[in-house]
C-alpha cells in the first residue's frame, strides 16, 4: 500500500489552514446530522423533537468519548501544563455509549415511547466511514507494524496497519445495508441493534491489529467494552415475541 503522509496535511479555507484531521470530523459531524435529520422524515419520525435527540446525542458522544480518556490520563494532562492538552483524545467507544444513554435520558424526558434507534443507525455509519479518514490523515488510531506491502506509513517511517480505512470501509458498508434496511420498514429500534451488534463485532476484531494495550485476559479495554455491549444486545436488549416494537434503543 502507498505511504500515508507523515505530516497532517491541510485544506486552505479562505484565509485559514485547517488540519484534513480536524475538517474531516466536521465533516463527519454535519453528514451524520444530516443523514439522520433525513432518516427521521422518511420514516416519519416525531419531527417535533428530533433536533432535541440529535443534539442530546452529539452532547451525550462528547462526554462519553472524554470522559474515558480524562480518568486514564489525568496525570498526564495535569502534568503537560497546557489547558487544550484536556481537549485532546477521545474514545469512539465511549461516544457510542454515551451518545446511547444520553438519547435513552431524552426519550424519558420527553416521554416518548417510540425508540429512534432507527433514526441514527445508518447516520452514525456514515459519520464513522467519513470521520476515520480524518484519523488516518492525522496518523492516529493506527495499526501495528507490518510487512510493508500491506501497511501504510504514518509519520514514524514504519508501515502499520490501516485499521483506519478498514473501519471506514467496513462503516461504510454498513451504512449501505442499513440504509437498505431502512426501506424494507424494519421494527422500531432493530436497526440500531443491528448496529451495535456488527460494530461492536467488528471492533473486537480489528483491536487486534491496532497498538492498544491488553488489559485483562490478553484483551484491550476496548475489546473488554465491546463484549459487554455485544452481551447486552445479544442477550437483554432482544425484541420481545409478539411485539413489533423493540425492547431496545
Amino acid at each position: 500500500m502507498p505511504d500515508a503522509l507523515s505530516v497532517c496535511p491541510t485544506f486552505q479555507i479562505g484565509p485559514l489552514a485547517v488540519p484534513a484531521y480536524g475538517a474531516l470530523l466536521l465533516l463527519a459531524l454535519i453528514v451524520g446530522v444530516a443523514a439522520a435529520w433525513a432518516s427521521a422524515r422518511r420514516q416519519g419520525y416525531q419531527g417535533e423533537h428530533t433536533l432535541t435527540l440529535v443534539f442530546a446525542a452529539f452532547f451525550g458522544g462528547v462526554l462519553g468519548a472524554k470522559i474515558p480518556v480524562w480518568v486514564m490520563h489525568a496525570g498526564a494532562l495535569a502534568g503537560a501544563g497546557d489547558p487544550l492538552a484536556w481537549l485532546s483524545g477521545r474514545t469512539i467507544i465511549g461516544g457510542l455509549i454515551g451518545g446511547t444513554l444520553a438519547v435513552l435520558l431524552a426519550r424519558r424526558a420527553l416521554r416518548l415511547a417510540l425508540p429512534s434507534g432507527n433514526v441514527f443507525a445508518p447516520a452514525l455509519a456514515l459519520a464513522l466511514a467519513v470521520g476515520r479518514w480524518g484519523c488516518f490523515f492525522g496518523g492516529c488510531c493506527g495499526g501495528k507494524v507490518t510487512a510493508p506491502s500491506l501497511g501504510v506509513r504514518l509519520g514514524d517511517g514504519l508501515p502499520h496497519y490501516p485499521t483506519q480505512i478498514i473501519e471506514s470501509l467496513f462503516a461504510l458498508g454498513l451504512f449501505v445495508y442499513l440504509k437498505v434496511a431502512e426501506r424494507r420498514s424494519p421494527p422500531p429500534g432493530s436497526l440500531w441493534r443491528t448496529f451495535m451488534l456488527a460494530y461492536f463485532t467488528f471492533r473486537f476484531f480489528i483491536e487486534f491489529l491496532r497498538t492498544d494495550t491488553p488489559i485483562a485476559f490478553g484483551l484491550t479495554l476496548a475489546q473488554l467494552a465491546a463484549l459487554g455491549v455485544v452481551a447486552y444486545y445479544s442477550l437483554i436488549a432482544r425484541p420481545r415475541a409478539g411485539r413489533r416494537e423493540a425492547a431496545y434503543e
